[in-house]
């Protein structure tokens, strides 16, 4: 069953220079598609502030969207709508226009996740929705996976820019040695900021995803 993500720049009209901030956002969604290329159909802008992928797999969307929010700076952050449904473009003169039921469903998740902001989970980054019919015999049902993404978002959101680059290594598979150097600071404190952070977690669950993801 496709995968249907939607994702908006959180504050994008607060922010003092909107065409850099958009320049951020492409490196760091290449920068991921090459780490991992997980989706169908990579994030590509849309209107306003919008992005728009497409993956085969929920595991997919969720590995993929975590390694988005590591890569990205403290001044830029993403939040996700994540739909799981049926998709039916539309042909039109300009190109196919996404529809279909994934499509619904990503919207309704995004404006839930703007509701969790400014009530019970100020740190939530996405959400997962998808009917019955569109989960049946899912690998992870959506209750599951909208709790990882709580407890995941409540961990990325705790961290420091240069720890979420440090966890983003691990997730590559870097050493903390490599790491050490890249950040000009020794390997102990490398390990420290990732055991400060909880990042182990973070790691082992995006390496259970992509191992799903691929299987």
């Amino acid at each position: 069953m496709p995968i249907a993500v939607i994702a908006d720049i959180i504050g994008s009209r607060r922010l003092d220079d909107r065409e850099s901030a958009q320049r951020t956002l492409d490196d760091a969604i290449a920068a991921t598609e090459r780490a991992f290329p997980l989706a169908r159909q990579p994030f590509r802008p849309t209107a306003g502030d919008e992005q728009q992928a497409v993956y085969d797999t929920l595991d997919a969307a969720l590995a993929s969207t975590l390694l988005l929010q590591l890569t990205l700076p403290d001044a830029v952050a993403f939040r996700f709508g994540i739909g799981i449904g049926p998709l039916a473009p539309i042909r039109s003169a300009a190109g196919e226009i996404p529809e279909g039921p994934a499509w619904w469903a990503a919207r309704e998740a995004i404006d839930t996740v703007h509701a969790k902001q400014r009530r019970a989970a100020p740190s939530a980054r996405a959400w997962v929705v998808g009917g019955a019919d569109e989960t049946d015999g899912m690998s992870m049902p959506v209750p599951l996976a909208n709790a990882y993404l709580l407890a995941r978002d409540q961990i990325v959101t705790s961290m420091s820019e240069r720890t979420r680059r440090l966890t983003l290594g691990r997730c590559l598979d870097r050493s903390q040695k490599d790491l050490a150097q890249s950040e000009g600071i020794t390997q102990s404190a490398v390990s420290q900021a990732l055991t400060g952070a909880g990042a182990s977690a973070i790691v082992e669950g995006f390496h259970a995803l992509t191992r799903r993801a691929g299987s």
